[in-house]
């Protein structure tokens, strides 16, 4: 991966996109496609749909640019400010993170309390629900608080890009900004050969509450097949139950995912363009949802065919979900090399 291309990660992962709030990351995205997409188009709800015309027929690769978070619910006499989850928010992480509000007036940091080891009754431990939670930014009390913040203001970790040992990085939201600049660098890759098929690289937003933008764009673009990018856990972590593990490892490449909605013709070209470019993938079973927007755009309309890509995460919904970057180089060389081939493929299940 080149500097210009880690530098768009970067910024990404730097940049906070609880759902409901991915305005400032939909930019970024927007800014880095229109320098070599054809178009590129948002609707009412902030999903952001870049195109290189072409033929028939039409291939959206897709992403979902929003992240887990908290949000602000109430505030106390004394100032502390009471928390809810925005998404699958792991609640047994969250104690004794730093954090930042963000208002309309700026960032406020702030840490979540944890009562000290030396005052709690260890024997009696237990893991406070998120609402349960507190946020701590110094005030001393309800009118203080009030000033700096208000109810409904987003809340991310306050976390960094960390780089680790053989190309791999730590971030808090690598699910799914890793999506979206796969779909973006896929295109942007596609872009510099003759595409005979339309190729759109689409952002979209709400998907951890409800795969909500997926449902927006998959009606209102209606292309003619769909592979959504996503993270997908990396199992080979020490801790995973064995009889939740799925065989995929981190730094063994994408994983093509088969059942559900992952349409069989799908499956079976991204299979043979990765057979065809020597590009290493993975496996994994879905036999009845895969948790992306895959499962929101297969059923859109009268049906588009349609399949998750996943790039193995360890320690997802955490503040320190961990990549290894040539799993992500591979998917979007496998989704541009793809692109360039669309045409030759049908997506249909023949049955007759």
């Amino acid at each position: 991966m080149d500097q210009q291309r880690r530098q768009f990660l970067d910024e990404l992962l730097e940049t906070a996109t609880p759902s409901g709030f991915e305005t400032e990351g939909q930019r970024l995205w927007i800014e880095y496609v229109e320098e070599f997409a054809d178009e590129v188009q948002v609707d009412e709800y902030g999903n952001a749909v870049a195109v290189v015309d072409g033929g028939e027929p039409s291939v959206a690769l897709t992403g979902h640019s929003d992240e887990i978070g908290f949000m602000v619910r109430d505030i106390e006499d004394n100032g502390a400010i009471r928390m809810t989850a925005i998404g699958g928010s792991d609640q047994t992480v969250s104690k004794g993170q730093h954090v930042r509000i963000h208002t309309a007036d700026g960032v406020v940091p702030g840490v979540v309390g944890q009562t000290a080891i030396h005052l709690r009754d260890t024997d009696k431990d237990s893991i406070d629900e998120i609402d349960e939670q507190h946020i701590d930014i110094g005030a001393t009390d309800e009118d203080e608080t009030a000033e700096l913040v208000e109810r409904g203001d987003p809340i991310t970790f306050d976390q960094t890009v960390s780089e680790l040992a053989n190309d791999r990085i730590a971030a808090r939201g690598l699910d799914n900004r890793i999506g979206i600049w796969a779909a973006a660098e896929a295109l942007r890759r596609a872009a510099e050969g003759d595409l005979e098929a339309t190729i759109y690289a689409v952002s979209t937003v709400q998907e951890e509450v409800g795969l909500q933008g997926a449902k927006m764009v998959g009606f209102d673009l209606a292309p003619d097949a769909v592979v959504a990018i996503d993270v997908t856990h990396a199992t080979d972590a020490p801790g995973t139950p064995s009889a939740r593990k799925t065989g995929v490892e981190l730094g063994e490449g994408p994983v093509v995912v088969r059942g559900s909605a992952n349409h069989p013709a799908l499956v079976t070209a991204i299979r043979e363009v990765a057979s065809d470019e020597g590009i290493d993938v993975q496996l994994q079973a879905s036999g009845n949802r895969t948790g992306t927007d895959a499962d929101a755009f297969y059923t859109s309309r009268g049906g588009i065919p349609s399949l998750n890509i996943g790039i193995p995460n360890r320690y997802m919904h955490t503040p320190a979900e961990l990549l290894d970057l040539t799993d992500l180089d591979a998917a979007a060389d496998l989704l541009a090399e793809f692109a360039a081939v669309a045409h030759e493929h049908e997506f249909s299940v023949d049955v007759r």
